[in-house]
C-alpha cells in the first residue's frame, strides 16, 4: 500500500495515491491511507509560553492546567509580539526549544497568536521541519517535503527529529479559552457509532483558482469503516443547513458570513486561499483570516502566510485530513499528515482534540512503534 505522504509529494499529488477499486473511472473515490499507530497526548506535548505577551501567559497557563501538561514540558521564553520574527530571533527560539524540551516531547503547542511567521515561512513549520529561507525568493515554487507525511507512528521527534507544531491562536483570551474547551470536549466523542453521524462538508465553489481541491474530495455518503461519520459534497452557491459539522473545506477568498451551522467540538475547517494564515489581519480586511473559522466554532484550521500559489501540496489533502482524524489521531497530527509542503502554512487550534480516539481504558493495550 502506498503511503499518502509519498503520493502528496509528487507533482501529480493525489493521482499517485492508491485508489479504492470500487469507483468507476472519473468518479470520486476513496484513497487507501496507511494505518496510524499511537497518538500524541498531553504526556508527549510541549507547551511554549511568551512571557512578553499577556495573552500567551493567560492562555498558556490555562492550557497547561486543563490538559495536564507536565511542568517540565512547559517552556517560557521572551519574544516580540508582532507578526514575524527575524531569522536571528527565530534561531534563538528554535535553539531554546531544542535544548530545553525533554526528548519525550513529540509535538509543540505555541500559546500565542503573534508571531506566526519568520519572513515568508510560517512559524509552526519552521519550528517543526526547519526554516526555508529560499521561500522568499520565489514563494510559488515547491518547498521541502515534510518527512512527517511518510511517518505513521507517534514518536516523530525520536524517529525524524520533527515536532509537529500548532498555535493556540484566537482573537482574544476568552475566544482562546473557549477554543481549548471545545478541544477538550471533543475527546472520544465519536469513538462509537452515533444516532446521527458527524458530517464532513466539502464545498465546491465557482472560484476556479481556489477550487482545485475539488477533484480530491471523497465520495458523498458514509465513510467506510467509520459509522460515526459521513461526507456531504455541497456547493458554496447553495449550501444546505449545516448540521453536526466536523470538517468543512472549501476554496474561496472569503467564505460568506456568518459562518453559521452546528459545529461539533473538534471541528476542522479551512479555505484554500493565499493569505488566510496572516493572523493579524482584522475581520473583513482583504482575504478571509482563518481565525474567522475559530470565531465561528471550529477547533483547528490552517492557512498560508505568504503567496503559495494553488499547489495542492501546500494545502491539506481533504481525504488524508479526514481519514487520519477518523483513525483517532489528534487535530495536530491529522493536519500535519495532510500537508506535504507546509513551509508557508500556519497550523492553529487546540492540538490535542481527538474525537475518534478510543477512551483511555480501551486504548491502554495499543502499541506505539
Amino acid at each position: 500500500m502506498l503511503g499518502l505522504g509519498a503520493a502528496l509529494a509528487g507533482p501529480r499529488a493525489a493521482q499517485a495515491a492508491e485508489p479504492a477499486a470500487s469507483a468507476a473511472p472519473g468518479e470520486p473515490r476513496w484513497l487507501r491511507v496507511p494505518k496510524f499507530y499511537g497518538r500524541i497526548t498531553a504526556r508527549e506535548l510541549g507547551l511554549v509560553i511568551n512571557t512578553s505577551d499577556p495573552y500567551s501567559v493567560a492562555v498558556g497557563e490555562h492550557y497547561a492546567r486543563r490538559r495536564g501538561i507536565p511542568p517540565e514540558h512547559v517552556l517560557r521564553v521572551q519574544l516580540p509580539v508582532r507578526a514575524s520574527l527575524t531569522t536571528e530571533e527565530f534561531r534563538a527560539l528554535d535553539e531554546a526549544i531544542r535544548s530545553q524540551m525533554p526528548e519525550q516531547v513529540h509535538g509543540l503547542a505555541l500559546a500565542w497568536t503573534l508571531p506566526y511567521a519568520v519572513d515568508c515561512n510560517a512559524l509552526t513549520s519552521a519550528l517543526a521541519i526547519g526554516l526555508q529561507p529560499q521561500v522568499c525568493a520565489n514563494s510559488c515554487a515547491a518547498t521541502k517535503v515534510s518527512p512527517y507525511t511518510q511517518y505513521f507512528g507517534a514518536r516523530p521527534w525520536l524517529v525524524l527529529g520533527v515536532r509537529p507544531t500548532m498555535q493556540i491562536a484566537a482573537r482574544s483570551v476568552p475566544a482562546a479559552l473557549a477554543l481549548i474547551e471545545r478541544g477538550i470536549a471533543s475527546d472520544h466523542t465519536l469513538a462509537k457509532p452515533q444516532p446521527t453521524p458527524a458530517r464532513a462538508y466539502f464545498a465546491a465553489t465557482p472560484d476556479t483558482t481556489r477550487n482545485v481541491r475539488e477533484r480530491l474530495f471523497p465520495p458523498a455518503g458514509p465513510v467506510p469503516g467509520v459509522p460515526a461519520l459521513e461526507v456531504a459534497r455541497v456547493h458554496s452557491d447553495s449550501l444546505p443547513p449545516m448540521r453536526r459539522i466536523l470538517v468543512y473545506e472549501t476554496g474561496l477568498a472569503r467564505v460568506p458570513s456568518p459562518l453559521g451551522g452546528e459545529w461539533l467540538p473538534g471541528a476542522l475547517a479551512e479555505h484554500l486561499t493565499s493569505f488566510g494564515g496572516q493572523l493579524d489581519k482584522p475581520v473583513g480586511d482583504g482575504q478571509m483570516n482563518i481565525l474567522d473559522w475559530i470565531d465561528a466554532g471550529a477547533t483547528a484550521s490552517y492557512g498560508s502566510v505568504s503567496e503559495p500559489c494553488n499547489h495542492l501540496q501546500k494545502f491539506p489533502h481533504p481525504q488524508m485530513l479526514l481519514l487520519a482524524y477518523a483513525q483517532g489521531l489528534s487535530a495536530l497530527e491529522a493536519y500535519w499528515h495532510s500537508v506535504a509542503w507546509p513551509a508557508q502554512g500556519v497550523f492553529v487550534g487546540e492540538p490535542l482534540a481527538a474525537p475518534f480516539a478510543a477512551p483511555p481504558a480501551a486504548a491502554a493495550s495499543a502499541t506505539t512503534p
